[in-house]
């Protein structure tokens, strides 16, 4: 069995606009993604979604695009396609950087293994751990504290029992924000907040005494990437628990928050990982310490998200006290599988079937 075809399809949708998220990193009104195919000789087709972001890790639409068409499919025809290991390094060593790029193939290619073997991604990754209804955090942008409590409100109305809240601004408006959702949802709602790399370490040091206050129960991403010692050195200061997101996108990367303390959780998913392969072993990683991981998003389609949903279920250390950014699809009016990722009682649905378990229309209607 070879793979004969590898094909890359730009994917547009407009996030609904009295959710779109905006944040220290900047404003998310559309997702211009890629749909990717992965054919063989015997007829299998699997599927994958790069969620890029040119904010985010310096991809976009056009990128992603010329990538695989000029280097990574090439790569990939002609191998066998239940080597996915294999063909993931060999991407690595053939692209730096473009992790969301590289992930849509390995994702594609896992579901096609899956298809094959007759066997869900999750059962490729070891098994299931865990229940297949993973329980999740909605995010509410750096709005006004009226827009922020609209935004709770409807994340409670879809069954959620936790939030978090986008900071990293200005620290006044960031807690007035934080201030007037904890007010209204109450103290059993969970409350989370992310600056996204936008406080400095001064500024996060300003907040601590509130966000204590207001029983935030993580701080995402306080300090700018990379920022490992300043971020250890805030872990001293509060007994809120600090998770790393946008500093941990490699292998690498976990391994210096390890050795610099510099965080009680680590987000990982997919896309920002290179693969659901590197996400599961920067998990292991982070296991061996002691660390706990979240799952992360970068406003995943359903292709991606079931890709979130796989690792999910089969890391071994998925927190429990903070919850999981599994929500994509929740913010699209349309979408673009032949049924969409389920959502029940504030959690998000492992898809059944084999591979990533969906399927993509054929049209968009």
């Amino acid at each position: 069995m070879k793979i004969t075809a590898v094909n890359a399809t730009p994917t547009s949708l407009v996030v609904n606009p009295k959710l779109a998220i905006v944040s220290a990193a900047g404003a998310h009104p559309e997702s211009h993604y890629l749909t990717i195919t992965v054919h063989t000789d015997e007829g299998q087709v699997g599927y994958g979604e790069a969620t890029v972001a040119p904010g985010w890790s310096g991809e976009n639409q056009s990128t992603a695009l010329a990538l695989i068409q000029q280097l990574l499919a090439k790569l990939l025809i002609g191998a066998d396609p239940l080597q996915s290991n294999m063909l993931s390094d060999r991407m690595d060593r053939m692209l730096i950087g473009n992790p969301f790029t590289k992930a849509a193939l390995e994702m594609a290619l896992l579901d096609l293994k899956g298809k094959i073997l007759g066997l869900p991604v999750y059962m490729l990754l070891g098994g299931s751990r865990r229940s297949s209804k993973i329980p999740l955090k909605f995010s509410i942008g750096a709005f006004s504290p009226k827009e922020a409590v609209r935004i709770a409100m409807h994340a409670a109305d879809l069954g959620l029992k936790a939030a978090k809240v986008k900071v990293g601004l200005i620290v006044e408006e960031d807690i007035a924000r934080v201030q007037a959702v904890r007010s209204e949802m109450g103290d059993d709602f969970r409350l989370a907040v992310d600056a996204n790399s936008g406080w400095t370490e001064a500024d996060a040091v300003r907040a601590l005494p509130a966000l204590e206050r207001l029983k935030v129960n993580a701080i995402e991403q306080p300090l700018r990437r990379g920022d490992f010692r300043g971020c250890s050195r805030l872990r001293q200061r509060t007994h809120i628990p600090l998770m790393l997101d946008e500093s941990v996108f490699t292998r690498q990367d976990a391994l210096e928050a390890i050795r610099t303390d510099a965080c009680d959780f680590i987000s990982i998913y997919p896309g920002k990982n290179g693969g659901i392969q590197r996400s599961m072993e920067i998990a292991q990683m982070a296991s061996s310490a002691g660390i706990e991981c979240t799952i992360g998003s970068n406003l995943e389609m359903d292709l991606g998200t079931a890709a979130m949903l796989h690792l999910a279920v089969a890391v071994p250390n998925l927190a429990t006290t903070v919850d999981h950014d599994i929500l994509g699809p929740l913010y699209y009016l349309e979408h673009l599988t032949q049924r969409p990722i389920a959502y029940e009682d504030g959690c998000a649905v492992l898809p059944e079937g084999n591979g990533l378990g969906l399927e993509i229309r054929e049209k968009r209607e």
